[in-house]
């Protein structure tokens, strides 16, 4: 087995200096929040935080009875990237969640602004059954988690920091499948929009996407400008790059990123569909030209979360699982760029 995870191995990995890498791990000031975030992650997917977590073994498994529960569950909602209530996407989620907390007759509290360090320190862990995090949360408040030492399950997210039970939609074989069906429809060009590295989902996406375009060795010509950073501003995007030849399908990482896509295209005087199509992930803009899409069912994202929360801490030490949820995809055939070629490979 390999040993502890040096210092200077997260320097190296994170292109940062040794100095930097001990004051973020520590806590200490002296770098930036973003700097700090990009140190975590890093020293995360060495296994840096590895080294004191317990032995996994898999034995007799216990299973919650169909009945109510008590106890408290801690459910983590931060308000990042529009992730709150009033959310088309993040709102059902939340409600799924606590819909089900409800018919188990768990308690819940629910934080939705954490900020600061040591954001549980004010909670008593003993008090605590565990805790379901929604959407994005930054790797320290994660390890402010993992210091409580009770079970946690993800939804939406992973960190290398925290391994723990996730729920996800099963974005790579929608994606898949939808890319399947566009390839079955004649389309052979393609863009992938979205900020890949924003969110394990988002990238999840990007290799369904590159995938499926290899297995049906067809070519592909990514600009690396729409799947970089500032794809997540379509303005900023648009007024730094000129469009070429457009691809027949832009494949978005989801419905909003879809939106703003449509929206900064036509005032590039590019009409959608008729010049090209536009596809999204989640089916929370079904106002909008978007020619296909996952609908993910997000009351059951935060249902089957709740179910793991309460088989979890029956079953500690059992080893972590990862929670798919798939979806249905939909394609609006009268959302479809007409092309030259309808031949098919199917």
């Amino acid at each position: 087995m390999r040993g502890k995870v040096k210092i200077q191995e997260i320097a190296d990995f994170a292109g940062v200096s040794k100095f930097a890498v001990s004051r973020a791990l520590s806590g200490k000031n002296g770098v930036s929040e973003r700097t700090r975030e990009m140190i975590m992650k890093a020293a995360g997917q060495l296994g840096y935080f590895k080294n004191n977590e317990p032995a996994r073994f898999t034995g007799e498994l216990n299973e919650h009875e169909d009945m109510k529960r008590s106890g408290t569950i801690v459910v983590l909602f931060p308000n990042v990237r529009y992730q709150n209530r009033d959310s088309v996407y993040w709102g059902p989620v939340f409600d799924g969640v606590n819909a089900r907390l409800s018919q188990r007759g768990m308690d819940i509290i629910t934080l939705t602004e954490p900020s600061g360090e040591h954001v549980f320190s004010l909670l008593k862990p003993e008090a605590i059954q565990g805790v379901i995090t929604i959407g994005s949360v930054s790797t320290q408040i994660l390890l402010d988690i993992k210091r409580m030492n009770i079970p946690v399950v993800m939804i939406d997210h992973s960190d290398p920091a925290l391994h723990c039970d996730t729920v996800f939609s099963d974005n790579f074989s929608c994606v898949q499948e939808l890319m399947t069906k566009l390839i079955s429809k004649g389309y052979r060009k393609f863009q992938y929009v979205g900020s890949i590295n924003d969110a394990p989902s988002y990238f999840e996406r990007w290799l369904a996407f590159r995938t499926t375009l290899e297995s049906y060795q067809i070519e592909l010509n990514q600009d690396p400008q729409l799947i970089g950073p500032d794809a997540q501003d379509m303005y900023l995007l648009f007024s730094k790059i000129k469009l070429g030849e457009l691809p027949e399908v832009f494949v978005c990482a989801h419905d909003v990123n879809a939106r703003y896509l449509i929206e900064e295209l036509n005032k590039l005087q590019i009409q959608v569909p008729e010049q090209c199509a536009v596809t999204g992930y989640d089916n929370t803009c079904d106002n909008y030209p978007i020619l296909a899409t996952v609908n993910v069912n997000k009351e059951l994202l935060g249902m089957r979360a709740v179910d793991q929360i309460l088989w979890r801490i029956l079953n500690p030490s059992s080893s972590y699982e990862k929670k798919l949820i798939y979806g249905d995809i939909i394609i609006r055939d009268a959302y479809a760029h007409p092309i030259a070629s309808m031949e098919t490979v199917m």
